[in-house]
This record gives structure tokens, sequence and C-alpha cells, in this order.
């Protein structure tokens, strides 16, 4: 397997893991809390059940088909950008996690029209394992570009 096939693969398989435990974590939450009802897990670390119609955080809320559209759009870049150079030392991660929170949460959007949030950390509005992800892959992102353009800078 080349270099390039075994990156898509490393974020295929990370996209799915994050899908997976997205699902998982956000039914379990259905399942034992009931909407609004907190539970205080660890210090300012707490669970609730929200569910969140808008963009991140409850911004723009209702908007339904068009955030279905650019979540679309937001893999078509993401699928853009690692096939420029799937080979770049972190790109495969950041893939697999843009790509596998985006998933999640358009799933969510696509089956209830709202996306489960359960992370309450009271001073931030709730999010969940898909949000994370989408969070550390941007930026892992924005590192991986400004650390390759400083070594242009360095190197010319």
């Amino acid at each position: 397997m080349n270099a390039s096939s075994r990156a898509w693969c490393l974020a295929g398989a990370l996209g799915a893991l994050v899908i997976a435990g997205d699902q998982a974590t956000k039914a379990a939450i259905e399942a034992h809390l009931v909407p609004g009802e907190h539970v205080d897990v660890l210090g300012p670390l707490g669970l609730t059940l929200a569910h969140n119609n808008g963009v991140a955080f409850g911004l723009a809320g209702g908007a339904g088909a068009p955030l279905i559209l650019i979540t679309l759009a937001a893999l078509g870049v993401v699928a853009f950008l690692f096939a420029r150079n799937p080979t770049r030392p972190g790109m495969w991660v950041a893939a697999g996690l843009l790509a596998g929170g985006a998933i999640g949460n358009l799933a969510d959007r696509v089956r209830a029209d709202a996306v489960t949030d359960y992370i309450d950390l009271s001073l931030w509005p709730p999010f969940n394992l898909a949000d994370m992800a989408i969070t550390a892959g941007v930026l892992l992102l924005v590192f991986l570009y400004l650390r390759d353009s400083e070594q242009e800078r360095d190197d010319g």
C-alpha cells in the first residue's frame, strides 16, 4: 500500500471511530437523561441533554436544510484539502477528526433535525464529542498550514 492510500485509510478509520463514539455517547445520553436534566461529573464538568437545531452552540437556530448543505460543502472542502496532500504529516488526523465530527452531527440533523449535545461546562453552551473532534481537527489543520508556511519562509 502506498503512502497516499495508507493516509486515506487512516483518515477513514479515525473518522469512523469518531462517528461511532459520537453516536454511541449520544444514544447513551438520550437513553438516560431527559432534556434539561443536569448530572454533575467532576468539578465544572457535567452532563445535560440538549437539542441544538442551530450551528455551533445554538447559533442561527432552525436553519434546517441550509445547515445540511453547509455541512456537505464543508466535507467537500476537507476532502479537497486532504486530496491535495494526503501524505503531509498529521493531515490524515485533521481530515479524520473533521470528517468524523461533521458526519456525526450531520447524522443527528438528518435523523432528528437537531444535534444532541450533552457535555456541560456551565459557562459554555452544551456540546458533544463530534464538536470536540471538529474543533481539534480545525486547530490541527491551522497548525499544519502555519507550520508549513513557516518552513517555506525559512527555506526560501
